[in-house]
């Protein structure tokens, strides 16, 4: 799949214009891809429009709304003749919920973007995708996901269950396509700690060492593309593929060992789990 990234194929980044989405488009356009760069923040897509030249153009978008999607898809057959060579659906919040609060708006918010965001960008898209995809001129569709959606940890439920749907809906897809349209590939993008606005540096405090940048998680996620892997399971500078492995297998044995759930974080398995996590 590493022929996604080629001179005059087509981009389509949700959230693109920060963060790891911002890494990606930089990435495509220096490829000398066309990209469409899609993100709610103006001011934001104009200075990426304004850096990133004449291959990138831009489009104000709330994902949550099927009419925004709409209107997003009338660009690209207009302006791309309907190809889509790799659909990137990045965009998401982190608002912080908690089962204490009565209202219920942050988990609508958390929902609507994270969730209906992909749901709503892949039954727009896929069509286009689907009808021109070939052996000849393949397609990739990278669905942002999250660690938190695989390993739960306690705090923001809204999040969490935002991206293990995600996770489902990825693996749904996958399995849909390879058969039907076995020129279209699907990659669940994990990222680790990625030093991100999301994250914390819209602050512009300085980026922590542990931290990735957006960059290395797009070559990241270019590399294993390359190799095929629908699992781009991202490291950082202190937690390696190994670590979050053995995190995610002792999550699947609460249920096959029927611990508590979230029994990583209970005090009576504190000891447990560090062994668990130091064995050879």
């Amino acid at each position: 799949m590493a022929a996604i990234y080629s001179k005059l194929n087509t981009a389509i980044i949700t959230g693109g214009a920060s963060g790891i989405g911002l890494a990606l488009t930089k990435k495509c356009a220096g490829y000398g891809m066309r990209v469409l760069v899609a993100d709610w923040d103006e001011k934001n897509l104009d200075a990426a429009k304004s850096a990133l030249g004449d291959n990138v153009s831009t489009v104000k978008i709330d994902v949550s709304k099927t009419e925004d999607w709409e209107a997003l898809k009338e660009k690209v057959v207009k302006d791309f003749g309907g190809k889509i060579n790799l659909l990137a659906l990045n965009a998401g919040v982190g608002v912080r919920t908690s089962f204490e609060d009565a209202d219920t708006s942050g988990f609508q918010k958390v929902m609507n973007t994270n969730l209906f965001g992909v749901i709503n960008g892949i039954t727009a898209l896929l069509p286009l995708i689907k009808e021109h995809a070939s052996p000849s001129s393949q397609a990739s569709i990278v669905i942002t996901g999250s660690k938190q959606g695989i390993t739960n940890p306690p705090g923001n439920p809204a999040y969490n269950a935002s991206k293990a749907a995600v996770k489902t809906l990825a693996e749904h897809l996958s399995f849909d396509l390879a058969t039907s349209h076995p020129a279209v590939s699907v990659h669940l993008l994990v990222p680790g700690w990625v030093w991100t606005p999301l994250a914390g540096a819209a602050s512009g405090r300085e980026k922590p060492a542990a931290a990735w940048t957006g960059e290395q998680v797009a070559d990241y996620l270019e590399a294993k593309m390359a190799e095929g892997q629908f699992w781009v399971l991202c490291p950082d500078n202190d937690v390696t593929e190994d670590m979050d492995k053995r995190r995610m297998q002792w999550n699947t044995n609460d249920i096959l060992l029927s611990r508590p759930p979230l029994s990583r974080w209970r005090e009576q398995y504190k000891d447990e789990f560090k062994e668990w996590m130091e064995k050879k």
